[in-house]
Parts: structure tokens; sequence; C-alpha cells
């Protein structure tokens, strides 16, 4: 790579992600046009000590995804929780950026070193299928449990025709099924590709992938489950905060649902506010008719767990050599 390039990359490339992410994170605010009254319902509230314990479970959340990431990338090279923890803020920033935060990767892997970056894009995968394996695991048992065993005559799937209410989740069953499978077979897929001709230059890259067993997958997939249960507690806390009365068990069960949808839905990082206020009152408005507490607790979420840790991520990309200058 030339080198004026690679100087361009090195001292341009992170300046610009900060400055479009401000840009793009002001923008979707000012577009939203009652932010400001769920921003004066967050700041009414600012002395409850649960609004601090969502802001302290942040922090718990992303190191529980760091360790993830820590044992995901030691098959690569040896990696400290510390920058373990800073590669993952660093995702959280390209994240905002792209379609369903596919890009995430992107982030993580400038902590590398520049020859094992494109085989940790693999692993990268693998913690993201897991998050979405655990994700639609619960919002199956969310959508079975109050369609079949709620004691409410109604509920977010009751608002569809019976038929199409049994279709809808078959087929989160269905498709969650073929993702485990899928997730526990990951050396199969590897020696599958190994076989196909012309796929040979793809195999060396993901070829790493061979190396985990079952038990560390379940390892792997458990910390998932672990941090999906911390990030919906989250949301729980600053419903209660924002005096949503909706029984907690239930609250729950409905945001299992909710992050069910967030997660197959098509969403753009910075534009994702809107879409999942709207999520969320579409599914708790059965249950409750403060509009606004919900509205203000899905500002809150989208501040403190994704705005937050991706401003963060890019002014630490800001101190990364991207590529080195020989």
């Amino acid at each position: 790579m030339n080198k004026n390039i690679k100087i361009l990359i090195n001292y341009f490339l992170g300046p610009l992600l900060f400055i479009f992410l401000s840009w793009s994170l002001y923008r979707q605010v000012m577009d939203k046009p009652d932010v400001g009254i769920q921003w004066k319902q967050i700041k009414y509230r600012h002395t409850n000590w649960k609004l601090w314990l969502v802001v302290f479970l942040m922090l718990v959340n992303w190191s529980i995804e760091s360790i993830k990431w820590q044992l995901l990338v030691k098959h690569l090279q040896k990696f400290s929780f510390y920058k373990s923890f800073k590669s993952v803020f660093a995702g959280c920033s390209v994240t905002m950026l792209t379609p369903n935060r596919v890009g995430e990767f992107g982030g993580r892997v400038l902590y590398l070193e520049e020859d094992n970056r494109i085989k940790a894009i693999s692993l990268a995968v693998v913690g993201s299928i897991s998050q979405l394996l655990v994700t639609m695991l619960m919002g199956c048992f969310g959508l079975i449990f109050l369609r079949y065993f709620s004691q409410f005559d109604h509920s977010i799937v009751s608002v569809l025709p019976q038929f199409w209410e049994t279709v809808l989740t078959s087929l989160c069953v269905g498709l969650t099924f073929i993702l485990l499978l899928f997730y526990l077979r990951l050396g199969w897929l590897v020696r599958m590709m190994e076989k196909i001709p012309g796929l040979q230059k793809v195999v060396q890259h993901v070829s790493v992938l061979d190396e985990f067993n079952n038990l560390q997958l379940v390892q792997i997939l458990s910390l998932s489950f672990v941090r999906y249960l911390v990030f919906v507690l989250q949301y729980v806390l600053l419903l209660q905060v924002m005096d949503v009365q909706i029984a907690g068990w239930l609250c729950f069960l409905l945001l299992t649902i909710f992050y069910l949808v967030m997660a197959v839905a098509p969403t753009f990082g910075f534009i994702e506010l809107p879409v999942r206020v709207s999520a969320s009152w579409a599914i708790l408005k059965f249950y409750t008719s403060n509009e606004l507490g919900v509205g203000a607790a899905g500002l809150g979420i989208w501040l403190i767990n994704l705005v937050l840790p991706a401003v963060i991520g890019s002014l630490l990309i800001l101190s990364i050599k991207i590529v080195k200058e020989k």
C-alpha cells in the first residue's frame, strides 16, 4: 500500500468516523419531534438509583461481551481483557453506521495484528451468531408463553388471526433450530467448504472455526445468554424508572419479543432510534397507557447501551494506527 494512503487511513479515517457518527446521532435526535419531552422525563429522574444501576449494568454488559471476544480471538493471538474491552467499544462505533450492526467486526479487528484481521472477521461472526441465537431462543419462549400460558386475554401475538399466530411461532422456532444446528456444526461447515473447488482462499481465512469444540461453543453461548439477561434487566429497570406499570415478569417476556423483532427487522444503526421506540410501544401498548414513559425508556436504553459506547469507541479509534507505516 502506498505510504501516503497509509498516512491518510491512520490520521484521517478515525476523525472522519467520529465526525460522521456525531452528525448522524445529532440528526437522529433532531428528527424525532418528541425527544425533548422524553429527555426531560429522563433528567427528571436522574436521582433514581435504578437509573444509575442501568448505567452500571452497561459496563457489565460490555464487559461480558469483552470476555466473549477474548475467548474467541485467543485462537489467533493472546488478547488481554483490557485490549478486548477497547476492541469491543471500537466495534460499537462502526456498528452504528451499518445495517443491523453487521459492521461491528470492522472496529474490533483494528486491535488485532494486521495478519490476523481477516481471520478474526469469522470469529466476530461466530460471536454475533451466538447472541442472535440466544435472542431468537428467548423470543420464541416469550411468544409461546404469552400465546399458550398467559392468563391475559390479549397479547402482542393475539392481534393476529390464529392461523398466522401459529405460522409466526412455528417459523421462529424452525429458524432458531436451524441456526442452532449451524452454530454447533461450524467445523463441519469448514470441512464442507474445503471440498468445494475455488473456495481454498476463503477456507484459509475461516479454518480457525474448525478449532472450536462444542464445549467452547456452549461456553460462548452461555456468556451471550448472561449478557442477554443483563440488557433485558436494564430495560425492565428503566421502564420502572419511567413509571411504566407492568409486572416485572410480564415486562421481561414482552421484551424478549421486542428484542426478537429488533434482531430480524431491517434497521440502520444511526436511524435506529425511531424503529426502537415504535417497536417497543407497539408491543407494550397492550399492557400500559404510558406512551411517554415507554418512549423515554427506549431513548434512555439507546443512549446508554449504544450511543455512549459508540462515542467512546470512536474516540478510541482516533488513537489507533490502522495500518503500519513502512
